[in-house]
């Protein structure tokens, strides 16, 4: 694993607004601590640490303080959520001759076979790996060829081999990358223009039934006429019983 050098200032406690100032003259925040010491507030360049962490959170970082050395590894990058500015960072102090634990990236080589020639889709399921080796033999990442991957295969972690002197702490069972058909895709897509295309006959059905009763309800009872008139009741009153009629 490649070794880098950092420069450092000691940071005495400050206020948040000499804080900002600091950041403004290009320094950033920073804290070292480990397992057997105490914490220490520190700056460093934004430039340089910039540098760094585009090397990789598992670079080997030889932090330089009034003449004495530490090796350390980022343990956490604090950005702003809109500008991306760096806030803060962690180290983690750590020993050179004991093992540490730490997550490594997985690098997909090779053209697979499913994807290429049977139309397959390759899943990349499992970005990291979890290990636990000497500082000195951190891998920058683990491998993993798919050159003989088909369609319905997969590739677990009980399937690769480990380099040398790192152990694999992941789930040997966990999945990293697998193939699958595109008639999957394809007929979830199908299953969802389904169910939109049923749906949208039902909307128009109900608006035409509700126009047609509405266009073909009769008046009911006491209803004004086209004119505006109320219909005139029928008149076939008969002349009431015991009163002759009059001649």
């Amino acid at each position: 694993m490649e070794q880098v050098n950092l420069e450092t200032q000691k940071r005495e406690a400050t206020t948040k607004g000499q804080l900002k100032k600091s950041r403004i003259d290009g320094l950033v925040p920073a804290i070292v601590y480990g397992s057997e010491e105490k914490s220490m507030p520190i700056f460093v360049k934004e430039k340089e640490i910039s540098k760094i962490i585009k090397l990789g959170v598992n670079t080997l970082i030889n932090l330089n303080l009034d003449g004495s050395s530490k090796t350390v590894l980022i343990k956490e990058v604090q950005k702003h959520v809109v500008s991306e500015k760096l806030l803060h960072v962690d180290f983690h102090a750590i020993s050179m001759q004991s093992k540490i634990e730490v997550e490594v990236a997985v690098h997909i080589v090779g053209e697979c076979p499913g994807v290429k020639t049977q139309g397959g889709v390759l899943e990349h399921i499992l970005r990291e790996i979890k290990v636990r080796c000497l500082p000195t033999n951190i891998p920058k990442s683990i491998d993993v060829d798919v050159s003989s991957l088909n369609i319905g295969r997969n590739i677990s972690i009980k399937d690769i081999t480990p380099p040398a002197n790192v152990e694999i702490l992941t789930v040997k069972e966990s999945i990293i990358v697998n193939v699958v058909a595109p008639t999957k895709i394809e007929e979830a897509v199908a299953a969802v223009d389904a169910v939109a295309a049923a749906a949208e006959p039902e909307v128009i059905a109900k608006g035409k039934k509700e126009e047609e009763g509405a266009e073909g309800a009769e008046p009911a009872a006491g209803d004004k006429t086209a004119a505006g008139k109320t219909p005139a009741a029928k008149t076939d009153a008969k002349p009431a019983a015991g009163k002759p009629e009059k001649k």
